[in-house]
């Protein structure tokens, strides 16, 4: 599937607004029995536009979107988006998706996955993707139920969107599972790849604190966890950015898959990290589309970065080039693209005939 950027700018330009309104946001505090602890939820929906005027997600590295916090949500019944953040990332920097997905008529829901966010992400934290599929089967079970939310939630129509890790959480959630020997050969074969070099320990944040981690050896992770179901029949659509795990994904539970599911890599052909190309991945995945958006890299799925940002960045020492994009197209101009690939997907699957 490769869409040119006119046809894509045709079908962003189509996407229904509603009445031109901001979306709506709200911060919640959802339960977690499974954790412990509360999750930190942001809830974005299509909005009356009457709440206070913000700019979420904006920081010292990365522009803010407009939203209306605490708005009046529009009447209806609409599709649940749920996301999932990268590793080391936080929801609101998935505001630029999130923004739009509710202004085109879906309620979009996620969570700062505790142990890979920013401010507290480590390397054994990390590979516990059964802590983050069950975060967001938590926040469906959590809105579905609420008599606030209840009303305005489709509950036959429940998607999700992951990007890196998120998005290996979103392909378990849609029934991949992954496989624990063969994510440690990947790691033994690639040692340069950026997932394995952050289980080599060295450093890591808790609490907003820098801490020293140990190395973290891939074979002392709960094998059952790491490969059990974490399918929720809840999820009848998934979108797909950068998948972790590609490599390491049981084949017959991608054949299984019986679900729309849309995998995008970021990058050309011949530069997208053997650790997210998901090219050979889709074949094996039964109703799966693909697509490469060219002239970008694994990073342009992050919010468009603040002048400075990435002479600042390397100021403090950040090992990753969040906002280097020396050869790339503009990031702004990426994300058009993205938003039109991200919401047809779900209009399809979502949408078409209700």
């Amino acid at each position: 599937m490769r869409l040119t950027l006119a046809f894509m700018a045709l079908l962003y330009a189509s996407f229904p607004a509603f009445a031109g309104n901001p979306a709506g946001v709200q911060s919640l505090s959802i339960a977690s029995p499974a954790r412990g602890t509360a999750l930190d939820v942001t809830v974005f929906y299509p909005s009356k536009g009457d709440g206070e005027p913000i700019l979420i997600g904006q920081n010292r590295i990365f522009e803010g979107m407009p939203a209306s916090k605490n708005a009046t949500i529009q009447k209806g019944r609409f599709p649940l988006v749920l996301l999932s953040h990268g590793s080391g990332s936080r929801v609101e920097g998935m505001t630029w998706i999130a923004t739009k997905l509710a202004e085109a008529g879906f309620i979009v829901a996620g969570p700062n996955h505790p142990g890979t966010t920013s401010g507290d992400s480590t390397p054994a934290a990390t590979p516990r993707i059964w802590e983050r599929t069950q975060d967001l089967s938590t926040i469906i079970t959590a809105l579905t139920n609420d008599t606030g939310w209840q009303p305005s939630i489709d509950q036959d129509r429940i998607g999700v969107l992951g990007f890196s890790l998120g998005g290996s959480t979103a392909m378990e959630l849609a029934g991949a599972r992954a496989d624990l020997d063969a994510y440690i050969r990947y790691c033994e074969d690639y040692t340069v790849m950026m997932d394995c070099r952050w289980f080599q320990g060295g450093r890591g944040f808790v609490n907003d604190e820098p801490v020293t981690v140990e190395k973290l050896d891939l074979r002392t992770i709960d094998k059952a966890r790491f490969e059990q179901s974490n399918r929720d029949a809840r999820i009848v659509s998934a979108v797909v950015v950068d998948p972790g795990l590609a490599a390491a994904f049981k084949p017959e539970s991608l054949r299984g898959i019986d679900i729309p599911l849309t995998i995008i890599n970021l990058g050309s052909t011949g530069k997208i990290p053997v650790a997210v190309l998901a090219d050979k991945l889709v074949k094996q995945i039964p109703n799966a589309a693909y697509t490469q958006v060219d002239n970008s890299d694994h990073f342009s799925f992050l919010p468009v970065c603040k002048q400075g940002a990435a002479e600042f960045l390397r100021s403090v020492g950040d090992p990753d080039p969040i906002c280097e994009e020396d050869g790339l197209r503009l990031r702004a101009d990426i994300h058009k693209e993205l938003i039109g690939i991200i919401t047809r997907a779900f209009e399809r699957a979502l949408k078409s005939g209700h």
